[in-house]
């Protein structure tokens, strides 16, 4: 525990840069004719990051339009001048009554109707999950995903992005159905829908890809309390485990936002495969039987 209390010191730095370097925008970025269109950033919490995602989209020179509806920051009318959105997550629950939940939920039938890329991160996937009328509810024994955890791709899954990483990093308590007319991608254990794409463009996660290390030690010790639910991992088998998963999932990140950026996907027939484990994960809910 030493080690990782000094490690988390030592990325504190880092932390601070991308806290600055993520300051809220009210407004779409200034543009000229040769720059590419911003992707639009919706966080929750003063001190949220856009962790991995935002470094990705940077490198490849795409400006963040960053906005937190939650702190009164409006969401945009169309997404005409932007080349996509993502909805990250926070410690809400997408069935809360706050208004800007609700407004929220509500928004994202501007991406869906205009079939511009979309990408909800945990509660940003429950909340499409709700907007397109799946239930999103806390597991019924009371359990939670909290560090890292098996993942299994579909059928369809593949057919998004090859390589999908074997364990994932997970922090929440609820889960959602898979929405009708969507396509199930991936599967977990505890949680059975993990991720899963609604029409050409719309994609909804349930993990956390975009985790930073600084972002890890920020968690786990602002949020160390959920660490005691059930079901959640210790805090050092987070870190122990990181350098076995990490590389996997930040190569799958890679390729599906290399993906992701390209635009809508035609609707694909899914095989006999696909439908059958669509169909039992329909069935069965948002959880895992056992």
């Amino acid at each position: 525990m030493r080690g990782i209390t000094l490690a988390c010191r030592i990325a504190a730095p880092l932390a601070f840069q991308i806290v600055r370097f993520v300051k809220p925008t009210r407004t779409t970025p200034t543009r000229n004719a040769t720059m590419p269109e911003p992707v639009l950033i919706v966080l929750h919490q003063e001190t949220s990051t856009p962790g991995r995602v935002g470094q990705f989209l940077q490198a490849r020179g795409i400006p963040l339009d960053i906005r937190r509806p939650r702190f009164g920051e409006r969401l945009p009318e169309t997404l005409a001048e932007h080349a996509g959105a993502v909805v990250f997550g926070g410690p809400m629950s997408a069935n809360d009554p706050d208004d800007f939940v609700k407004q929220e939920i509500d928004w994202l039938a501007v991406p869906l109707k205009e079939q511009k890329p979309f990408l909800g991160i945990c509660l940003g996937a429950q909340m499409l999950a709700r907007h397109l009328g799946a239930r999103v509810a806390p597991h019924p024994e009371g359990k939670a995903e909290i560090g890292y955890y098996p993942l299994r791709a579909t059928l369809d899954g593949h057919r998004v992005c090859p390589h999908w990483p074997a364990h994932v990093y997970q922090w929440h308590r609820e889960g959602f159905e898979l929405p009708a007319g969507s396509r199930l991608l991936a599967e977990g254990d505890m949680f059975r829908v993990q991720a899963f794409r609604h029409g050409p463009a719309a994609y909804g996660i349930q993990f956390h890809p975009e985790v930073t290390h600084a972002m890890m030690c920020r968690w786990t010790t602002r949020g160390h309390e959920r660490l005691a639910l059930p079901g959640a991992r210790p805090r050092v088998d987070h870190f122990a485990e990181r350098p076995m998963y990490d590389g996997a999932i930040r190569a799958w990140l890679t390729e599906f936002l290399d993906g992701w950026l390209a635009g809508p996907r035609a609707e694909a027939r899914p095989g006999r495969g696909a439908e059958r484990v669509t169909g039992m994960a329909m069935a069965a809910g948002p959880y895992a039987a056992g």
